[in-house]
């Protein structure tokens, strides 16, 4: 524990509250209101209006109310990497990456996994491992992106995409996939963070 003195000097350095408790709770906001901003189809977005705990001023904060999403890190029978290119809107460019997609309501994250697999690639498999979830961009999201990794993976259907969807599937080795990490041509963060969680993206080996 620091000295009351070094703390005090730290949080006029770095502007913060004085807080000695050592509890996260220090730092939350109080909600004071919420009211529904715009619906945008694919998330909703709300307004909150907060009060900083270091100021007591109150902020209009906007949040997106996202459904949870998944990715998939699928590899084949011979340790090849499933990947999937597809145009996104947003970057106005087609990009590679791994298979994932929006939970259903209702749907369990593990079940929407292997339905988001199969209807994306065709491939399925009995060969499944939860990796864990992350937040997708907590500053102005709510939701989770759930990690699994599903192993030994084959072709087993045709493609059932959306109307909104042209996705192309490729299989990858793990050196290929190195590569185009390396040349920048796997950008979404998302997808390296969950390949990350299996393999070493960065490194010589698997």
């Amino acid at each position: 524990m620091y000295p009351e003195r070094v703390v005090r000097m730290l949080t006029r350095r770095f502007f913060v509250s004085p807080c000695l408790c050592g509890k996260q709770r220090c730092m939350t906001w109080k909600h004071l209101r919420s009211e529904p901003g715009p619906d945008f189809g694919i998330f909703q977005s709300r307004f909150d209006w907060l009060e900083n705990p270091r100021n007591s001023h109150s902020l209009k904060a906007v949040v997106l109310e996202v459904p949870d999403w998944i990715n998939v890190a699928a590899f084949t029978p011979e340790g090849k990497v499933v990947v999937v290119h597809q145009y996104r809107f947003g970057m106005r460019k087609t990009t590679t990456e791994i298979p994932a997609g929006i939970i259903e309501d209702g749907e369990s994250h593990e079940n929407a996994a292997k339905r988001e697999l199969l209807e994306e690639t065709g491939y399925s498999t009995d060969r499944w491992e939860y990796l864990g979830w992350v937040e997708p961009n907590p500053a102005f999201q709510n939701n989770r992106c759930h990690q699994w990794v599903a192993r030994d993976v084959r072709r087993t259907n045709r493609q059932n995409l959306d109307d909104g969807e042209a996705i192309a599937v490729q299989e990858l080795s793990v050196e290929e996939v190195r590569d185009k990490i390396h040349k920048g041509d796997m950008r979404n963060s998302l997808a390296l963070l969950t390949l990350s969680r299996v393999l070493d993206v960065w490194g010589t080996s698997a």
